[in-house]
């Protein structure tokens, strides 16, 4: 167990820069200073992010960082392992590429909105950063309150446009439901358990199956149980997993997305998708694998979350393919393709729940497909937001031919077109190809249809954007110099689109190259999400170690 500040500096580190930007703007009206800013805060956290990613790959246990000295249960923690580990790194990444790429965006913005554009970027990436690292229950909806309230701000920032204005309140007004709900579920799981600290709660979840019941009063500092904790715990769940499905807009709880993806800004669009949604499921994967996993109180109860999950996940992933194929807005497009993939996500958890058996192979490829997407559509919002501001309309028929003015968001285009689709030998092909192969391996060959039909109905939808980013134009356009991409635009664009082709060729085994093969890197990442021993002998020791107690 390692216990250096860097472990839980991020959050803190992002929420101190998004408050003195305000306070700077007083004095500093200039926005190279905002822009240089932004992105020097993002290169520390990004080299922070890389580091953590490191040092947990190659520790034993789960890495604990306990606030202030005090011991968990009693303090808040940070208790980071591979997956958080991981999942954060991606966050991070997508976020630095955004704050790069916002240098063009906010281009004809005054200083104000853009001092106020940055505060709010950088408080929404505190908050997903700390939903992400966290390891107690009620800082994971502090960290969400976080996110959320700079998120809706982000989606109004045309505050002049009302469709903004409208995306906006229908986003928080469904947003504070969820949140008031998993707040509810918090002080359940408080009652029945005593504890919040997610180690603890996983320990005593797990109590009867263990032996430790007489124990436990002497390793932990929380107390006992309360109550009929299986039925607290199942609908306590039931509640907190509704509004973890809100914030990762799974069919049918996306409406939000639709309206605020379309009207937020290119940048913003690409972090909903990219990073926000990924919060939601995190917090699944944690609660229901880590948690309240295998020999947990919940017993076969699991089942019926995965049930639900592997339900709405193979209907949404089909309905919303569907609705591609219709749409005539890039952005709303773009959004029904988040849900999409969000769906195919929910499916395979689902399945890793239903068939313990399979759910190595099940989350290691429900990592990989999360990555693939967090790439290939924040590539995807910002490439088309170029080629938006070209032809100044998000009208997939006037949009035809801009990928010809500007190439390299055209290209970008494609190439994150085809890696979502999942065309060999792109890394969305392998995500779709492991979930495939996992559900014939426990004998679903109907959630294999499943994906595949959506796969296959989901190509009139991309093939849109193909066209964006190949065909003539089917009217002159008039180009105006202004909204051609900058260097920066145009470095992240081809950074992203690189990215997508690495990561595909780091899913084969190649001599030489360590971080070579990326799959068997995610098994190990999947293996951490199970791990409840390890997650459950860092937080003992810890509290161990600083109370001084053997």
């Amino acid at each position: 167990m390692l216990t250096s500040p860097i472990y839980g500096i991020i959050p803190p580190l992002l929420i101190v820069s998004a408050f003195i930007l305000p306070l700077i703007s007083i004095f500093i009206k200039s926005k190279k200073f905002y822009d240089l800013y932004a992105l020097l805060i993002n290169i520390v956290v990004l080299m922070l992010s890389i580091i953590i990613l490191i040092d947990v790959y190659k520790a034993e246990n789960p890495i604990i960082y306990p606030f202030g000295g005090w011991p968990p249960p009693i303090g808040i923690v940070y208790e980071i392992d591979r997956l958080n580990g991981f999942l954060g790194f991606v966050a991070v990444f997508v976020m630095f590429m955004v704050v790069l790429y916002s240098w063009w965006y906010t281009g004809e913005m005054d200083e104000k909105s853009i001092a106020y554009y940055y505060t709010l970027l950088l408080g929404l990436e505190a908050g997903v950063t700390g939903c992400i690292y966290t390891g107690d229950a009620f800082n994971l909806f502090v960290m969400l309150e976080v996110l959320s309230i700079s998120a809706y701000g982000l989606v109004a920032f045309y505050r002049n446009k009302p469709q903004a204005v409208e995306a906006s309140i229908k986003y928080s007004m469904v947003g504070i439901i969820a949140t008031a709900l998993y707040f509810f579920a918090v002080i359940l799981l408080y009652g029945a358990y005593g504890t919040l600290n997610m180690a603890d709660l996983a320990l005593k979840s797990r109590a009867q199956s263990l032996g430790l019941s007489m124990f436990m009063d002497w390793f932990t500092l929380s107390g006992g149980f309360y109550g009929d904790i299986v039925a607290t715990t199942a609908v306590a769940l039931a509640i907190a997993f509704w509004a973890f499905m809100v914030k990762s807009a799974l069919f049918p709880n996306h409406f939000w997305l639709l309206d605020a993806h379309p009207e937020a800004p290119a940048p913003v669009s690409a972090i909903l998708s990219g990073v926000v949604v990924n919060v939601g499921i995190y917090a699944v994967i944690r609660f229901v694998y880590t948690i309240f996993g295998q020999e947990s109180v919940l017993g076969g109860l699991r089942n019926a979350f995965g049930i639900v999950f592997i339900v709405l996940g193979g209907l949404g992933a089909v309905i919303t393919a569907l609705l591609m194929a219709v749409q005539k807005d890039v952005k709303r497009l773009l959004a029904y393709s988040t849900v999409q993939h969000v769906c195919l996500i929910y499916m395979a958890l689902g399945t890793g729940i239903v068939y313990p058996e399979a759910s190595g192979v099940v989350l290691a490829a429900t990592m990989l497909h999360i990555l693939n997407h967090s790439i290939g559509k924040s590539m995807l919002f910002m490439s088309t937001g170029v080629l938006i501001r070209i032809a100044n309309s998000r009208d997939i028929d006037r949009l035809i031919g801009s990928g010809r003015i500007a190439p390299i968001a055209g290209l970008a285009t494609v190439i994150g077109a085809l890696h979502l689709l999942g065309l060999p030998p792109l890394a969305g092909f392998f995500s779709k190809l492991y979930m495939y192969n996992a559900y014939l391996s426990v004998n679903q060959p109907i959630l294999a249809i499943l994906l595949v039909l959506a796969t296959a109905i989901s190509v009139m939808g991309y093939a849109k954007l193909l066209i964006m980013g190949v065909a003539k134009p089917l009217r002159k356009i008039e180009v105006d110099v202004k909204s051609l991409p900058t260097i920066s635009a145009s470095l992240v664009l081809t950074i992203m689109t690189v990215s997508c082709i690495v990561i595909s060729i780091l899913l084969l085994s190649i001599p030489y190259i360590p971080i070579s093969n990326l799959w068997d890197k995610l098994m190990v990442v999947a293996k951490d999400a199970t791990n409840f021993n390890s997650y459950i002998s860092s937080f003992i020791n810890a509290w161990q170690s600083i109370l001084g107690v053997k």
